[in-house]
């Protein structure tokens, strides 16, 4: 069970032992905090209270409980990862690539040498086997299903995966960890912030990570469609598709960043129809629901973790590796580096890296 110190694991650990499962509690350390970085309170699944809080309701539960060391592997695969995506003009989600390639990876590691045959985990999605595939869908508490984030998850990893919360809200998790005593739990506040940037400024993260950052590539000229110069941003890393807070440009009305051109470190701005794409392609796909990719598929698309979805067609790129996607209506802030999920109704059809807009 993984377990994150936080009301979902914890209900999600209680309701396994309610439904006769024998747990074994994993609790992962990703992060350690440089000196002078270190926040006030820690926040996310890898502070020292949350450890802490973890391990204290597996011994009021009667199970045992380890902490899981993986910060060598967290900061050379995601942290590297997030800081190179920036610096290339991208904007990553590192939650996706943790979850794939990291947290399931170590916890199937792990259950192996603890002869465990299941994994679970308190997302808010759901996993059945169907046609011979294991499907993942959306979790029955649409504000809080977290099916985004976990595209990327192999057959042979959904294979042995337990979501226990998939079927419930929210509300109803927090009502649980009431009625089973744990009031403390129940009252606990979500954590949105990037585990490893808990103060959630990723420009100062990346000042910190990337000595000289502020001068190499340093200061550049914001530029309309035209190439007309409108002004000088701070660095091309330190923006990113869609954004209009902060840009200090002065144009009589609202301006949003259109394009980002890291090799001239140009940043295109324009009004919000000139951030909007009718196509992109993605990479790096993974399918859950389909063995195979058929020729053209009708499908809705996510494009970020709260974005409604979108109606497109779905089709075989240009190029061997890529699929295209073509929106039936225009989309604002698509942004190369973030995942593009695709869903048949509540169903996950698969996922990829957003590339090119608008080829």
């Amino acid at each position: 069970m993984a377990m994150s110190g936080g009301l979902d694991s914890s209900v999600a650990a209680m309701m396994l032992i309610n439904e006769g499962y024998e747990l074994v509690g994993i609790t992962m350390k990703t992060w350690e905090y440089a000196q002078g970085e270190v926040p006030e309170k820690e926040t996310g699944c890898c502070s020292l209270d949350s450890i802490n809080d973890a391990r204290q309701l597996a011994v009021k539960m009667g199970f045992p409980h380890y902490v899981l060391d993986i910060r060598d592997e967290f900061e050379q695969y995601i942290v590297r990862d997030f800081i190179d995506e920036y610096l290339k003009g991208r904007t990553p989600n590192p939650c996706v690539l943790c979850n794939t390639h990291i947290k399931w990876g170590a916890l199937l590691k792990r259950a192996d040498q603890l002869d465990c045959q299941y994994i679970a985990t308190g997302h808010y999605a759901q996993v059945r086997a169907e046609n011979g595939r294991y499907v993942l869908s959306k979790g029955t508490d649409e504000e809080k299903d977290q099916s985004y984030v976990l595209w990327g998850l192999p057959q042979d990893f959904l294979k042995r995966t337990i979501f226990p919360l998939g079927g419930y809200t929210k509300p109803s998790i927090r009502e649980m960890a009431k009625e089973a005593g744990f009031h403390e739990i129940a009252g606990k506040r979500e954590s949105y912030e990037i585990c490893f940037i808990p103060d959630n400024d990723y420009r100062g993260f990346l000042k910190r990570q990337v000595p000289g950052l502020d001068k190499n590539p340093g200061e550049g000229n914001f530029v309309d469609k035209n190439g007309r110069v409108l002004g000088k941003h701070k660095g091309y890393p330190f923006y990113t598709i869609g954004q209009r807070k902060g840009l200090q440009v002065a144009m009589g009305e609202p301006v949003y960043v259109s394009k980002i051109i890291p090799e001239t470190n140009t940043i295109v701005l324009g009004r919000k129809e000139d951030t909007r794409s009718t196509r992109f392609s993605v990479s790096g796909v993974n399918l859950i629901k389909f063995a195979s990719m058929p020729t053209e598929l009708e499908a809705m698309v996510k494009i970020r973790y709260k974005d409604p979805g979108h109606a497109a067609l779905i089709r075989n790129g240009q190029q061997s590796n890529l699929l295209d996607v073509i929106l039936h209506e225009p989309v604002s802030a698509v942004t190369p580096g973030q995942s593009a999920v695709f869903y048949d109704g509540s169903d996950v059809i698969g996922g990829g890296f957003i590339e090119q807009t608008d080829f």
